[in-house]
């Protein structure tokens, strides 16, 4: 029996009995389009960290107060230390591999512009965060260049905090108030989003870093951002700063963390979950598969003349075996392509209503769905096709 005898006496029994056939298929293809769409649900997710930490900017060292050991994982717990702005500026000053840098001190004030405010974290930093950042503005300028140590009046809002506090009104030049504090915008950021440092950049405020710790009476950092001149440069500028910073507190009392570390551990575990998420989606095809056995074991039941008067004629054994084979095959193929259809297209919906979300699915999960939903009818249907081939023409020919 040549491969298209096959394939035409596999599509005839299939066409027979139409529901059954759409039912098979229906099954199958859900598997599939699960396993594409939660796939790229992960994929997205991974690509969406990866995106989130070059937003940090490139070449860029984190450094934490408290000596924790880590093996690239953002690190918590351990014995806080002080950061400090005489710290900050001896890392600039004494450091030659650093490109930029920028203190950051934080707090959490109401910000009231007439009738309005609004709770907030406040950010105290320096002009250089908008180049280790990469930060652009949707209007005005960042804050002005000048001595950390000084204080000022000048605030940048989030485009959140300018949206709810001026509505369509322009805020440049306008004044807001913290506190007893008087501040006068002249900034809006561009929309950024969450920051993987914990904050919602378009619903945040920038202040010069001294006027942030004078009104929350801070004595120390949060954070003190480097940018490294060239990647190679990475490990060496994370070595001397543990070594300025050891000299100046006279033991080692900070965690350096680089992006590149951060985004390693953050890729491993995205990857571990997109494929127990793959797994768990594979599971809906193997339950379409006993759907399928079940469905060829009543077609060898229904059929047990048609395969007496094949084997009556001369049909060897493979051959029957062959054929319900490729009826199977056939069943879970048409699946396979409807389900990779339908999960495209579920991405596709999912990336146009949330266009920040670059979610797609892997090559890998695409070509791996359909060979498994092949090798999941050829597995299924290979119990009910030996049933075939162990049939007698004869008793089958009388019984029909």
């Amino acid at each position: 029996m040549r491969a298209p005898d096959l394939l035409r006496f596999a599509a005839g029994a299939l066409s027979g009995h139409r529901l059954r056939t759409l039912l098979s298929v229906a099954g199958v293809g859900v598997g599939v389009a699960a396993v594409v769409s939660l796939t790229a649900l992960g994929e997205g997710a991974r690509q969406y960290v990866v995106n989130e930490f070059t937003s940090l900017g490139s070449n860029l060292l984190i450094v934490m107060p408290g000596r924790v050991e880590t093996t690239g994982s953002i690190p918590f717990g351990g014995v806080t230390h002080d950061l400090t702005l005489e710290d900050f500026q001896a890392l600039v000053g004494r450091i030659y591999l650093i490109r930029s840098a920028a203190p950051l001190a934080v707090g959490s004030e109401t910000l009231r512009h007439g009738d309005l405010g609004r709770t907030i974290p406040i950010l105290g930093t320096t002009a250089s965060y908008a180049e280790v950042r990469h930060l652009e503005m949707a209007s005005g300028s960042f804050l002005p260049r000048r001595d950390p140590e000084e204080a000022g009046n000048e605030i940048v809002l989030g485009t959140k905090v300018a949206r709810e506090l001026f509505g369509g009104e322009n805020p440049l030049g306008k004044l807001v108030r913290m506190g007893v504090w008087r501040f006068r915008v002249v900034g809006v950021a561009a929309p950024k989003g969450r920051s993987l440092l914990g904050f919602d950049m378009d619903d945040a405020a920038f202040v010069p870093v001294r006027t942030v710790m004078q009104a929350f009476d801070r004595r120390t950092l949060f954070r003190i951002l480097l940018e490294v001149r060239s990647r190679g440069e990475m490990e060496q500028a994370k070595r001397e700063v543990v070594r300025l910073l050891a000299e100046r507190h006279h033991t080692q009392d900070v965690t350096v963390i680089t992006q590149d570390a951060v985004l390693s551990a953050f890729s491993a575990i995205l990857n571990a979950l997109t494929l127990a998420l793959a797994g768990i989606a594979a599971i809906s095809l193997a339950v379409a598969g006993v759907g399928i056995m079940n469905v060829m074991l009543v077609s060898v039941s229904e059929r047990r003349a048609e395969v007496g008067l094949l084997k009556a004629l001369g049909a060897t054994d493979g051959q029957v075996l062959a054929a319900f084979l490729a009826e199977a095959s056939l069943l879970t193929g048409a699946g396979g392509l409807a389900g990779l259809g339908a999960g495209l297209a579920a991405v596709k919906i999912l990336t146009a209503v949330y266009p920040a979300f670059p979610a797609s699915p892997p090559a890998w999960a695409v070509g791996a769905s359909l060979a498994v939903s092949v090798l999941v009818g050829l597995t299924f249907g290979l119990w009910p096709a030996y049933r075939a081939t162990r049939l007698d023409p004869v008793n089958a020919l009388m019984r029909r």
